[in-house]
């Protein structure tokens, strides 16, 4: 779990730099323009996680049975597939970053910067897809080190390029577009130079690389779990366009918080992740106690460390803030969504838990049901209740979350007994 949420940690400071370093030396409209068109590709990024969650959970099962032959081919069929993906996802971010943009509400004064960033992500989206896919492989053999060592190189070169192209050479959202991209592709070409160096329990022949039956193997684990964050992220969209409509200064604070966001949500990440594959590894070796130990050991370091965090966003969200961006006005609308948004650290990592024992026993049908009932059922139209009171606040819209997070809990506690009653340890 360390090197997960050490790498996460990295990875959140890709949107966050950008986002920092445009608040300080661009504009407020270019803090609405990247924190917009940073939520509608992690939309994509999203879906291209969940898809590779069901290659990992898949190469854990087969080296826990001790079948390493299988594990080849199921890489093999999984470059074709997700080459083809990250073609096709490409494409459409660059054509279609205008209409996405104007769907999403973006500020009048921000559609420009939004679609311009979005479109020069886009054409880079392929080293997205990869640099998640070949983390997902690291992941299954349980080697979450290297994706660390890969994200650190990435993160990097995306501050460097940021403070150069951004605040040396004033280039606002453009630059700081780019400084991801080129970061991506550099991610990308060293982990394939590692690999190559790498000793892999596995061997790959040339007729793997094809469209072939592994693909529905992992696609069938992995498909819910994208169709999920794709819904669920498209709540988190409408979110953003509800916050767009009470004007710019509430769109940027709400950027601003989004990013304080991403790091109050490493540990619960870190931890779905890490669970998948250790569940995952057990399942297959026959080891359900230990799969069971995992996650209740998941629930318990999160408790411990989300109270904190909680707690500093809740009193503190001002001075996290300030990070951002120096506008007064910013930093009190972003401490106003982080009063409701607070005690999500704390029960999202419980959720979370359970999500992760789940993902490991390919029991991803369930996690996207839940995932969807909690976001139609009270994200969504709590956040859209709260957004059009007269002199909404923040605040209301981000007790959204951690009340939808309250009720995935509740079902996946009701779930866990009724497969326990199946499964006797």
């Amino acid at each position: 779990m360390l090197p997960i949420l050490g790498a996460l940690v990295l990875q959140s400071m890709y949107s966050a730099v950008d986002l920092m370093i445009v608040g300080q030396f661009g504009t407020t409209e270019g803090i609405s323009g990247v924190s917009t068109g940073a939520s509608i590709l992690q939309l994509f990024t999203f879906m291209i996680v969940s898809l590779t969650t069901g290659v990992t959970v898949l190469m854990g099962q087969y080296l826990g049975l001790n079948k390493p032959h299988k594990i080849g081919k199921l890489i093999g069929n999984a470059v074709c597939f997700f080459a083809a993906l990250g073609i096709v996802l490409s494409i459409i971010l660059a054509l279609f970053a205008r209409p996405i943009s104007a769907l999403m509400q973006a500020p009048k004064e921000a559609l420009g910067l939004t679609v311009q960033y979005i479109r020069i992500c886009g054409f880079g989206f392929l080293f997205v897809v990869f640099y998640n896919f070949i983390s997902c492989i690291f992941r299954g053999m349980g080697n979450s080190r290297l994706p660390l060592i890969f994200v650190a190189i990435a993160c990097a070169v995306n501050i460097i390029g940021d403070l150069v192209l951004v605040a040396g050479l004033k280039m606002n959202v453009a630059g700081a577009a780019i400084a991801t991209v080129s970061s991506q592709a550099v991610s990308v070409i060293i982990s394939l130079l590692v690999i190559k160096k790498q000793k892999l329990p596995f061997t790959m022949k040339k007729e793997d690389f094809r469209f072939g039956s592994e693909i529905g193997r992992f696609f069938r684990v992995g498909a819910p779990l994208a169709l999920q964050d794709i819904l669920t992220n498209v709540t988190f969209l409408a979110i953003c366009a509800f916050v767009n409509r009470l004007g710019l200064e509430a769109s940027s604070g709400y950027g601003v918080s989004q990013r304080i966001v991403g790091f109050v949500m490493l540990i619960p990440s870190a931890i779905i992740q890490s669970m998948s594959s250790f569940v995952a590894q057990n399942v297959g070796a026959g080891d359900e106690k230990r799969a069971k130990q995992a996650m209740k050991c998941g629930m318990l370091i999160g408790g411990i460390i989300g109270v904190p965090v909680a707690l500093m966003a809740f009193f503190g969200g001002d001075m996290l803030s300030m990070v951002f961006t120096k506008d007064a006005a910013v930093i009190g609308r972003s401490a106003e969504f982080l009063r409701g948004f607070a005690i999500e650290a704390v029960v999202t990592s419980i959720l979370f838990s359970f999500l992760g024992y789940f993902n490991g026993h390919s029991r991803s049908t369930f996690v996207m049901v839940q995932g969807l009932i909690q976001s139609l059922v009270i994200r969504l139209p709590v956040s859209y209740l709260m957004s059009i009171r007269e002199n909404a606040t923040l605040t209301g819209i981000g007790i959204a979350a951690p009340s939808a997070t309250i009720l995935g809990i509740i079902m996946c506690s009701a779930y866990y007994i009724y497969v326990n009653k199946k499964i006797k340890v």
